[in-house]
């Protein structure tokens, strides 16, 4: 429990409101209750705001006239939101140790104060930093190595020579150094290229549940620092990943696939093979991209949600274009343009 002045202190705002006010809890705007502290930062909620039974709730200066209850100012509500959700982070606490029930290679070096849980399996050569969480059911393949205060959460799958940063959090069910989609043809059929390469994750990445990371086919898969991958997200081999860059749920990068820092690409988003995209695009839902983007700013392509009856109609307009196209232009010599 924090009182809405410790709060403020804390997070380094203005407040209005009792300074002593009990604040036990984080909630949005609507399931808030009085010991809750709730925030708004879309101002599409404002109507919600009114009705708000929450403690306090942070808001930007421009919005805390209309607040009816105690509030954080802040010029990023959002920001302060994120900041307040770690005073009241309800995840168990860790023991560390090595369960009984772990595999633990006499080779591998697993720092004393690392958590090791139930069932993992940890090869030779392996490497765990302090204060690192190796959750149930997790493999971590030869020469892989955990940075300290890295957590790797249950069944997720590390193969070998694979380096993972600092503070790093891995989720459920992620793959991390897989081989990669290299094959060539040949008179029997696809032959198997083996995947050398391994993959380099620097610090404070975090890679969500069920996303892939596949190794380099001879140098390394990169993601770089503060990286953030959403679940169901696919890394080819022999991509590189800027600093800061966040990729959204379903979105992939096909092999050899260089993005920028800062770059942010948006739910179901594709990028072909072999091309580069510089630091600060964004990159809209669903778009393909198809080639290389040298300039920074917003991308998009994909057509719009209509319905279906447009859509049918539509369609058959876009297989007319190129007939139109080639009218229009017979129009315009006729006419000496």
């Amino acid at each position: 429990m924090y009182s809405l002045g410790e709060l403020a202190a804390k997070l380094n705002l203005e407040f209005s409101g009792e300074a002593d006010c009990p604040v036990t809890g984080v909630a949005s705007l609507v399931s808030a209750g009085p010991g809750d502290l709730s925030f708004l930062s879309n101002k599409k909620y404002l109507a919600l705001l009114e009705g708000t039974r929450a403690a306090a709730v942070i808001v930007h200066p421009e919005f805390a006239g209309q607040c009816p209850v105690g509030c954080l100012i802040s010029e990023t509500p959002y920001l302060s939101y994120a900041r307040v959700s770690h005073l009241f982070n309800n995840t168990p606490a860790d023991v560390p140790g090595v369960h009984p029930s772990a595999v633990v290679s006499p080779d591998a070096d697993v720092h004393s104060t690392a958590v090791i849980g139930p069932h993992t399996v940890i090869e030779g050569g392996a490497l765990v930093g302090a204060d690192a969480v190796i959750g149930a059911g997790v493999y971590l393949g030869h020469d892989s190595r955990i940075g300290a205060g890295t957590r790797i959460y249950p069944n997720a799958v590390i193969y070998h020579n694979v380096h993972i940063g600092e503070q790093c959090v891995i989720h459920s069910q992620a793959v991390l150094g897989a081989d990669g989609f290299g094959f060539a043809p040949g008179p029997d059929g696809w032959e198997k290229i083996c995947q050398l390469g391994g993959v380099r994750v620097g610090d404070r990445v975090e890679i969500g549940a069920c996303s892939t990371v596949d190794r380099g086919a001879l140098d390394h898969t990169v993601i770089e620092d503060g990286v953030i991958i959403d679940n169901l997200v696919q890394i080819a081999h022999n991509c590189r990943i800027g600093k800061n860059t966040a990729m959204a749920g379903c979105s992939g990068l096909a092999g050899s696939t260089t993005i920028g820092a800062d770059c942010t690409l948006s739910g179901g988003v594709g990028v072909v093979g072999h091309v580069e995209i510089c630091d600060n695009v964004h990159v809209t839902g669903m778009t393909m991209v198809t080639k290389s983007i040298s300039e920074p700013g917003s991308y998009s392509s994909g057509t719009p949600m209509s319905s279906t009856r447009d859509w049918k109609r539509n369609a058959v307009r876009f297989s007319q274009l190129e007939s139109i196209h080639k009218r229009l232009a017979s129009i315009e010599k006729k006419r000496g343009k």
